[in-house]
């Protein structure tokens, strides 16, 4: 089983590398299989790479369900 999940773009670091935000915890992605990230954008992260963009609406969504699963925090506690 794989699991993706969104993250917004806190900073681009280089080219094909991005730092992310997730409920606070921030990582460094690479960014070698999308094209035009800027911060801000939400991205679908696995194993340290981003995948696709996500409309924001869309990864806003997915991250309340996760908190209301209990996975994350609410989104209001995580900023």
């Amino acid at each position: 089983m794989c699991l993706a999940i969104p993250a917004r773009v806190v900073a681009l670091l280089s080219p094909d590398i991005a730092r992310i935000d997730l409920s606070g915890v921030q990582k460094e992605i690479s960014l070698a299989l999308v094209d035009d990230v800027a911060v801000g954008d939400y991205v679908i992260v696995h194993v340290g790479y981003a995948l696709t963009r996500l409309d924001p609406l869309e990864a806003e969504r997915t991250l309340a369900t996760f908190a209301e699963a209990g996975l994350l925090p609410a989104p209001e506690a995580a900023r």
